[in-house]
């Protein structure tokens, strides 16, 4: 068996970068930049104001001469003993280098000075100056930043009106299984309700894809047969369940009957083991088949490390991989045999503490929970008040 890291890092050696096309700046939320954006425009465009008050020039008092406001510039040069009304935002006008703050002027018709007791503020105090956030040609985001709302703001004060992105990743979810049903409000003694395809699908969709869902599928080579006919063109074939080698385990039959090659099958994770990730070579590039355990921890777990750093890669993420936080244990942790072992956790106020199941199969648990802690294989008990490495989920 592969080990975490040797088997994310064979994944992601498979995909590339989806092609490049250009969207409107607002619409490219949650896409990743596919080439460095530029500064087109300098920002501030000029010395602005940073409080309300006066744009002075000289020692005080000074005489008021017109006013500065955001939009409306003071048409005018300042002389020595001069001065402006000034907003936030405003240009300072030409000959002023610095600002009385409002609640330190002492007004006086148009006489301005300085509060009783406050000094002549230092240049430049209360000043934004051309160019210190960025100056035009600067490189604002690099590629491979994930537009969020801040990155998008820049984007759009720097100038571009359009960037030029990652195409998301054509992505079909199918989950198969003779015991489940497809409506679970209509579900049998004999069925369990199926819910791998919409947790993955929930899971996927925050990164910007909408992928096609092919199942419930019954264990029968036919019957996933037709369903991987409907995946012929897309990039990323994710399956659930019937990975692994029992008797009514047949989607690697399947799968290499569909003309794909495993490229490999089993990771020493708990929950996940029977993880599988196979090839298919297409008249476009290469297809990747992602094979997740049936059961729906493992499932969301092997998802979690596996299926969401590869779409990410696709979409031109150049650091994938989820990240860990430090917390302390507030509970005992048990030792681990040869298998890295990733615990449903509740953290709170920088504790955590296992959730009440670490079954495969116990949603309640995992929906309770809000991180993995990551035990490494061969790791001896954890006491109270270790530190742990956890990953953070996004589960409510």
């Amino acid at each position: 068996m592969l080990n975490l890291e040797e088997a994310q890092e064979r994944l992601l050696t498979l995909v590339k970068p989806g092609p490049i096309e250009w969207l409107d700046t607002e619409a490219a939320l949650g896409f990743y930049l596919a080439e460095d954006a530029k500064a087109r425009r300098t920002q501030p465009p000029a010395d602005l104001s940073a409080m309300d008050g006066y744009a002075i020039c000289g020692e005080g008092p000074w005489q008021r001469v017109g006013e500065s406001r955001a939009g409306e510039p003071f048409d005018g040069y300042l002389e020595h003993g001069q001065c402006t009304r000034i907003s936030t935002g405003a240009h300072m006008p030409q000959g002023s280098d610095r600002v009385l703050i409002q609640e330190n002027a002492a007004i006086s018709g148009e006489t301005i000075a300085s509060a009783e007791g406050e000094e002549l503020p230092p240049p430049d105090r209360h000043v934004r100056k051309r160019g210190f956030d960025f100056a035009e040609g600067d490189t604002v985001l690099s590629a491979g930043t994930r537009l969020g709302p801040a990155p998008l703001a820049l984007a759009i004060s720097a100038g571009h009106g359009t960037l030029p992105v990652h195409k998301a990743p054509n992505i079909a979810i199918l989950d198969s299984g003779d015991e489940l049903a497809s409506d679970p409000a209509a579900c049998g003694p004999d069925q369990i309700p199926a819910s791998n395809g919409a947790m993955i699908e929930a899971m996927v969709r925050p990164l910007g894809c909408t992928p096609h869902r092919l199942g419930p599928v019954a264990d029968d080579l036919e019957a996933l047969a037709k369903a991987l006919a409907r995946a012929n063109d897309v990039e990323i074939l994710i399956t659930t369940g019937g990975a692994s080698v029992g008797d009514h385990d047949l989607v690697q039959q399947a799968l290499r009957d569909w003309g794909a090659e495993i490229d490999f099958w089993k990771v020493a994770i708990k929950p996940g083991k029977p993880l599988m990730v196979a090839t298919r070579d297409r008249d476009w590039g290469t297809q990747i088949i992602l094979g997740l355990p049936g059961n729906p921890v493992s499932s969301f777990v092997t998802a979690f490390l596996f299926a969401l750093p590869l779409i990410r890669a696709a979409m031109g993420d150049r650091d994938p991989l989820p990240k860990t936080e430090s917390r302390i244990a507030s509970a005992t942790l048990p030792a681990t045999g040869p298998r890295q072992e990733f615990l449903r956790g509740i953290s709170s106020d920088n504790e955590v503490a296992p959730a009440s199941s670490q079954d495969s199969s116990a949603l309640l648990a995992l929906a309770q929970a809000n991180c993995l802690i990551n035990r490494p294989s061969d790791s001896a008990e954890a006491a109270i008040g270790d530190v742990v490495p956890v990953y953070n989920l996004r589960n409510g």
